[in-house]
């Protein structure tokens, strides 16, 4: 007998066309049969070892968030229902140009104070890879959800080059390159770019263009946080579409949200931008998460020429006080390119968590807020908090607006990402939230997006951009990475005030067959693995 039949779901299947009933048949982690209207055609129908009953529920692909920060959550915490709660079933990482692989031995230890904020300081992991390949196999021991892996061109650089703010030179870029291949040819589906952050900020564009052509030449794509997401926004869409175009690959813009005052209400240049793109043969999409607040960290927001030569150096600077001032007033008069050329406004930045527990008091609150309760200036309490916590605090960024999220999402290369970043006391809702909320909020209150669009966002488009054969559509043959709930319950439980409460409405997620989600509990079952790149 096969292992699973789902009974009588409501089918949704990832290419955005109508629901049907249906009888889904699992076995050996593939979908093997689908028997459309089986109950009203009166025939004999299929049997299992489980049988489940789905009436009333919704039967979709397993989402795919194509901008996730899990890289060491998902080895750190076997449950993962940060994720696996909301339905996913395959995380892209590898994300913003700054992840765990390649490294040397030096190059990891600058890659994990850099980015302790996203991750964690790692000191609860065996860091027992060094190449792609081997972070890749460490993933395949088994994890809660399936995972895909970016390149990171920052930590590439930081390798071969430095964290310094210089051109690389020939030979530097030759080992770039490799680097870049090795990584394709042991799995990684492309390569990621921070382009605010250090040291990937430093890459020029023809530097850029060079290793996008090595990750075409495979087949890969390029993901990038590009260079502005405030002043400038559009040009640096532009320069982004005009680099992959040059390389010749393949395009999918990170969080591409227009935020800031600056671009209130701009996102119809955005998209009349893509759609030029795309109608000249681009090869192009996006993901977005779907709420206003952006979420980084503290240090992220300062000038590049602060960031250059790493967090020592860094930290060498802040405790500087003539290299201090100057660092205030480029981010509070001119606008830092960390804070993508806006001066910031501590009004809209939110300290999410802190490494020192000694600091905990700052969490919840707006800079601004803590200043004026402790009658102190703004940058008084963001100087603080960057040198005590070594540079460790995240925040949320409430900088975003509404009518841009609803106008991106609609688009139809958009795709659904998190952003999601695990650490701290208040994580931004997004990470426990994203897939319910575009369920619950964007489908069923407000009719932004039809279910079968929403779903086909969620689950075949990814699918496709990742060049993924056999996943993201429920489909005979297809693997059963599949997710069941109520469309009429579905909600993201996670609020900024508590914004670690897993969602409602989704009672059954399956990962290979297997069900990581039962009866709306985590199992203990872990059929995630890697999943590599696709040889051309």
């Amino acid at each position: 007998m096969e292992d699973l039949v789902i009974r009588d779901a409501d089918v949704v299947d990832g290419t955005g066309a109508p629901s049907y009933r249906a009888d889904v048949v699992v076995d050996g982690g593939r979908i093997v049969s689908i028997v459309k209207e089986a109950a009203a055609a009166g025939c004999q129908r299929p049997s299992a070892v489980r049988e489940l009953d789905a009436g009333g529920l919704v039967l979709s692909p397993g989402f795919i968030d194509m901008h996730a920060h899990s890289d060491l959550a998902l080895l750190r915490d076997p449950d993962h229902s940060a994720k696996a709660a909301q339905g996913v079933t395959l995380e892209v990482i590898g994300q913003d140009g700054l992840s765990y692989a390649p490294v040397d031995d030096r190059t990891l230890a600058e890659v994990r104070r850099a980015i302790t904020g996203w991750n964690g300081s790692g000191d609860d992991i065996d860091f027992d890879w060094r190449s792609v390949g081997e972070y890749l196999d460490r993933l395949d021991r088994g994890i809660a959800v399936n995972a895909a892996y970016l390149i990171p061109q920052g930590t590439v650089r930081a390798l071969a080059v430095g964290w310094e703010d210089r051109e690389a030179g020939p030979a530097e870029l030759d080992r770039m390159r490799q680097l870049v291949a090795e990584g394709l040819e042991q799995g990684a589906v492309g390569m990621s770019s921070g382009l605010t952050y250090t040291p990937g900020m430093y890459a020029k564009d023809a530097e850029l263009t060079e290793l996008c052509r090595v990750v075409a030449s495979y087949g890969g794509y390029y993901c990038p946080h590009h260079r502005s997401y405030g002043a400038g926004a559009l040009e640096a869409y532009e320069e982004m579409v005009a680099l992959a175009r040059e390389a010749g690959c393949a395009l999918h813009l990170a969080h591409a949200t227009m935020n800031f005052g600056v671009n209130k209400g701009r996102a119809p240049e955005l998209l009349a931008l893509l759609d030029d793109a795309l109608a000249g043969g681009a090869d192009l999409s996006l993901d977005t998460y779907p709420y206003t607040p952006g979420c980084t960290t503290l240090a992220a927001l300062l000038p590049s020429w602060a960031s250059e030569g790493g967090p020592e150096a860094v930290l060498r600077r802040l405790t500087d006080p003539g290299t201090a001032e100057r660092i205030r007033h480029h981010m509070e008069v001119i606008g830092a390119d960390g804070c993508h050329g806006v001066p910031v406004e501590w009004d809209t930045i939110e300290i999410s968590g802190v490494t020192d527990p000694a600091l905990a008091g700052y969490v919840g609150r707006t800079v601004l807020e803590s200043a004026r309760a402790r009658g102190e200036e703004p940058w008084a309490v963001a100087h603080r908090l960057l040198v005590a916590d070594r540079l460790g605090p995240t925040i949320l960024q409430h900088v975003g607006h509404e009518e841009n999220v609803r106008a991106i999402m609609r688009h139809r290369v958009h795709t659904g990402g998190s952003d999601g970043i695990l650490q701290g006391a208040k994580p931004h809702p997004r990470a426990y939230g994203t897939f319910p909320h575009y369920l619950g909020h964007y489908v069923r209150e407000l009719g932004v997006l039809s279910l079968e669009e929403c779903v086909a966002h969620l689950t075949a488009r990814p699918a496709a951009r990742l060049r993924l054969p056999d996943r993201g559509v429920v489909r005979e043959g297809y693997r059963a990475d599949l997710v069941l709930f109520d469309p009429a319950t579905v909600a993201a439980g996670s609020t900024y005030d508590r914004p670690r409460t897993l969602p409602a409405g989704i009672p059954y997620v399956l990962v290979d067959g297997r069900f990581v989600i039962d009866g709306g509990r985590r199992t203990d079952v872990l059929a995630g693995r890697s999943v590599r790149r696709t040889p051309v």
